[in-house]
């Protein structure tokens, strides 16, 4: 039986830049970039979950602004994972890094040059059209 696994992140956008984050090398998949956020606890709401991640990952507070629709990805027959993207905009906070390498703010038009989770990459496209779509460039 495959075990489905809840996961929330987030797309902060501000000023058409996007915060991208880069996974440690211990973490699974090391070095990959990916849209910070985790994983959904017993009795959490995704929004819940979003805004608990990312102040205990990233020590920064967040607004939802709207929630995307999510990608099932499975990295093995046995564990797939739904991604359940939100775009939101940070209020403040002072950004520390407690389990990723590294973070950026990318301008949108780049986002595609990093080395991103394959399960992020349908939401990254999603993104992007989106993006261009509403004229926010």
């Amino acid at each position: 039986m495959v075990k489905r696994i809840r996961v929330t992140c987030a797309i902060i956008l501000e000023e058409g830049k996007v915060l991208s984050a880069q996974r440690s090398e211990v973490m699974a998949l090391p070095l990959k970039w990916e849209f910070p956020g985790g994983k959904i606890e017993e009795n959490e709401s995704p929004e819940e979950c979003l805004i608990r991640e990312i102040k205990e990952e990233l020590n920064l507070e967040i607004e939802i602004i709207e929630r995307f629709q999510s990608n099932i990805h499975s990295y093995s027959p046995e564990k797939e994972i739904e991604l359940i993207p939100f775009l939101c905009r940070s209020l403040g906070g002072n950004l520390v890094l407690k389990e990723h390498l590294n973070v950026v703010w990318e301008d949108v038009g780049n986002l595609k040059l990093l080395d991103w989770a394959e399960a992020d990459i349908p939401i990254l496209n999603f993104f992007i059209e989106w993006f261009y779509h509403k004229g926010l460039c």
